[in-house]
């Protein structure tokens, strides 16, 4: 019956894209003439290559439509969804009345003909075990025949992007500069990986690290903190950019002298000294200079 259910959504359903892919993939498990069949989100997801929010798009549009029911009375093995395709099942319908002999206008047949769950058991389909609610409980007892749902359950978040075209959308989030992501910003990444932004480059200007550096001076302590920070776990864009600054607010300007330097010293000389050491030399070359004592 499978197929039967198949070359109804192929020749008369009205669906699209992946609600239609979903409607045939759903018709694909129909056992029998009353075209019920079962499925869960993520099957559904994985037949149809589609994401699950864009699988559960495509279901509602499909039960809008009509060419779709979802039977919350009823569960499908390992507890997945129960659908019908009742326009489907009516055509079917037709067709058994018309082999049979059947005459007089369309409307005697029945419109949607009744689920016999009895006969879809040995497919696994059986009606939920749940106790009722106290919202159902003020509802008639529901028969055998299972009760279709024909709008759809309200989600707690709805699809925010009226332009989406009908086959959804798979990811909401673009990369930015520095891995920023528009879902938050909260990504890590390492100090290699790390650039300067606009807001720091402003922030360069109005400091006065840009004029007192110059360019060179700047690429010159960009690699110098880079180099420092090789080794350094993974920390967020924010963490960085603040340990950037603090580092450049405090990088010497380039040909600037050292204030350790002894005196008489180049600055060459005493650039790899200690401050101990620098003190030390500066004490030595003072006890050298001439006082004029001496015999």
């Amino acid at each position: 019956m499978s197929r039967e259910a198949r070359e109804w959504v192929w020749e008369h359903s009205s669906s699209r894209g992946t609600a239609r892919l979903v409607l045939l993939s759903i018709a694909d498990r129909v056992a029998d003439e009353q075209c019920v069949s079962w499925a869960s989100l993520s099957s559904l997801a994985k037949r149809t290559r589609a994401s699950v929010s864009t699988v559960r798009a495509a279901i509602d549009r499909l039960v809008r439509s009509g060419e779709l029911e979802q039977l919350d009375d009823l569960t499908g093995p390992q507890r997945s969804t129960v659908y019908r395709l009742p326009l489907a099942a009516e055509a079917a319908a037709q067709t058994v009345e018309n082999v049979d002999g059947a005459q007089g206008p369309a409307e005697e047949y029945e419109a949607t003909p009744a689920i016999k769950v009895s006969a879809l058991r040995r497919c696994g389909i059986r009606p939920r075990e749940v106790p009722e609610s106290p919202s159902r409980a003020r509802k008639p007892a529901v028969p055998e025949t299972g009760r279709p749902r024909r709008k759809p359950a309200p989600r707690r978040a709805g699809n925010r992007h009226s332009d989406v075209p009908e086959t959804g959308i798979q990811n909401r989030s673009e990369p930015d500069l520095n891995r920023r992501y528009s879902s938050g910003g909260t990504a890590v990444l390492s100090a290699a990986e790390w650039q300067v932004d606009p807001a720091t480059h402003t922030w360069l200007r109005q400091e006065g690290h840009l004029d007192r550096l110059g360019g060179q001076g700047l690429q010159a302590a960009d690699a110098k903190w880079r180099a420092h920070r090789a080794d350094f776990e993974p920390r967020t864009v924010d963490a960085w950019t603040a340990d950037w600054r603090s580092w450049v607010a405090r990088e010497h300007a380039p040909h600037r002298p050292n204030p350790h330097t002894a005196p008489g010293k180049s600055p060459a000389t005493a650039g790899g000294m200690t401050r101990v050491e620098a003190h030390t030399a500066a004490l030595l070359a003072a006890l050298e200079e001439p006082t004029g004592t001496e015999g």
